[in-house]
Parts: structure tokens; sequence; C-alpha cells
């Protein structure tokens, strides 16, 4: 017997897909797009898509706040895109660039870069300013991501 259904929010044409549980290492695609529904990379947010997948998305969602100019984001971008491809039926990852949009940014009051932030349902469930070493950035995961 499968699991339930979990919601995906495909990570490039952002039609919901229901996958079961189980059925989540199989690479499943999207029913409108037919491109994979999980990625190994992180989804570029913006104002438009953002709230979407963090509202929608079954699994929890994982969001990098970065900019540009930002040395400490340039130097932690290398370890979430790592990361999400290691996690990625774990847990959705977005990179929002905070000078890009502002209005979303601002809205979650970022006021130092990076923050991480994990959503899930919609809700925030943790948040964290600064960039991490590898190994933390993994144990902070794990004592913060929600059980799917």
């Amino acid at each position: 017997m499968t699991d339930s259904p979990i919601q995906i929010v495909c990570q490039r044409c952002t039609t919901k897909n229901r996958v079961p549980k189980d059925k989540l290492g199989n690479k499943p695609l999207c029913g409108k797009c037919k491109q994979l529904v999980l990625s190994t990379h992180p989804i570029v947010g913006s104002d438009a898509n953002f709230r979407r997948y963090i509202t929608d998305n079954g699994l929890p969602v994982v969001v990098d706040f970065w900019a540009t100019w930002c040395g400490p984001c340039q130097q932690f971008a290398p370890i979430f895109e790592q990361v999400a491809g290691e996690m990625s039926t774990q847990a959705c990852f977005v990179k929002l660039d905070t000078e890009q949009n502002q209005s979303t940014a601002g809205g979650y009051n970022i006021r130092s870069i990076p923050t991480l932030m994990i959503f899930h349902h919609g809700k925030e469930v943790a948040r964290l300013s600064g960039a991490l070493p590898k190994a933390q950035f993994q144990q902070w995961l794990a004592q913060n991501l929600p059980a799917v």
C-alpha cells in the first residue's frame, strides 16, 4: 500500500502535483509540463511565485534570502546548492534575491542577509541569520525540518 499523496508545486511551471510519499525518490514528473517535479537545484524565488511555493507545498520549504553584493551570501551559495541536491525529497529549497524582491523580503522582516527560513504549510517554522558551514547547516535542518 502506498502512502497518502503529498502535494508538490512543480519547480518549473508551479502546477500543483499529488505524489505518493513513498514515490518521491522515483523522480516524479509534473502532470502539466512533464518535467521533474523535484529538482536537485534551488528554485529561484520571486515576489510573483514565493507565496505559492511556501503555502502549496506539502514538503517543508527552506529559503535562502540573499543579495548579489553580499560576500557571506556568495560563500554560502554552493553549500545551499549542494544540500538542496542531497535533500530534494525531504524539502524544497528556494533562493530569493532580496534586492530584486524587496516586497517579499520586507514582508518577512529580513534585516540581515543571508537569512535562512523554513516554512511548512505557509507558516514560518525556523529562522537563522548568517552563513553556516555545511555540517552546521545540515544540523540546523535536522533539528528544524518538520517530518512529512
